[in-house]
């Protein structure tokens, strides 16, 4: 498969059809249309199988069987196709700190993307889940930042950077990264810890995530369903069912299962 092949299975993926030359407006485009296309989702892990992030393969899990992926599937790809349309463009390392304390270390399981442009440096990043940028936002600090979805912003403590989030209740932490370029071996490491490690929180939950349009995420959460809108309001549904949870895949991220798939995790209880 040549670039322009690739390209034009991607982009039929995100349903996006406008102009390809490397420009702000197209990062951003991409972006958002990646996120509202391609769900983020840890499901093969919890039917057992090998996550592999070599190129060929997520390419054919995520464009040709129309599923979802976590940061180096989601990201992995995004990264092949900027530099594919000509951008200057690295993948950084970080670690995750949604939910986790300051005092907390979490492994460096993360990876996102740094983007040159006109002598600017811009992130995006498709494979954080529930709050995957929308839009990419600028290297600058302490800068509130507005995005298609939430408001971000960098701030920066002693030698590390933290990637911020705004919600109702304030300033929540996304990821931690100190501009650390993130090569191949270093993904793959990291894969194998994220996919297989008992710690792995990818282990003992069932995560899937969508934006969505004005402003509004779809969440799941081993059985907890989650319409976040632009304000952060959330109204959440308990899944009732494991035919009700397959049901739900399919029509809140377009990701199809048999009705008698189970997901393996401990993070599911059912009370049949």
């Amino acid at each position: 498969m040549n670039d322009h092949q690739f390209l034009d299975a991607y982009f039929d993926r995100i349903g996006y059809k406008g102009p390809r030359i490397p420009s702000l407006d197209l990062l951003n485009n991409i972006t958002l249309a990646h996120v509202q296309s391609i769900p983020f989702e840890n499901l093969d892990i919890l039917l057992g199988k090998t996550i592999d992030i070599r190129l060929d393969a997520v390419f054919e899990k995520l464009i040709i069987q129309k599923r979802g992926g976590y940061c180096f599937e989601q990201n992995g790809l995004l990264l092949l196709v900027l530099q594919k349309l000509g951008f200057e463009v690295t993948p950084i390392s970080a670690r995750v700190r949604l939910d986790r304390p300051r005092d907390f270390t979490p492994p460096r399981t993360h990876v996102f993307l740094r983007v040159e442009l006109s002598g600017k440096s811009w992130f995006t990043d498709v494979g954080v889940g529930g709050v995957s940028l929308t839009s990419a936002i600028q290297f600058i600090q302490n800068t509130e930042q507005k995005t298609n979805h939430e408001t971000r912003r960098i701030v920066c403590e002693g030698n590390r950077y933290f990637h911020q989030v705004l919600f109702p209740n304030g300033w929540v932490d996304v990821c931690e990264f100190t501009l650390e370029e993130m090569p191949e071996i270093d993904r793959e490491l990291a894969n194998w810890y994220t996919s297989n490690h008992p710690k792995s929180h990818f282990k003992d939950r069932l995560i899937v995530a969508r934006a969505g349009e004005n402003g509004k995420r779809f969440t799941l959460v081993n059985r907890e369903f989650s319409e976040r809108d632009k304000n952060g309001i959330s109204n959440k549904t308990i899944i009732k069912s494991p035919k009700e949870l397959i049901k739900l895949l399919k029509e809140n991220f377009n990701l199809t299962f048999p009705l008698d798939t189970e997901f393996q995790t401990s993070g599911i209880k059912w009370d049949l």
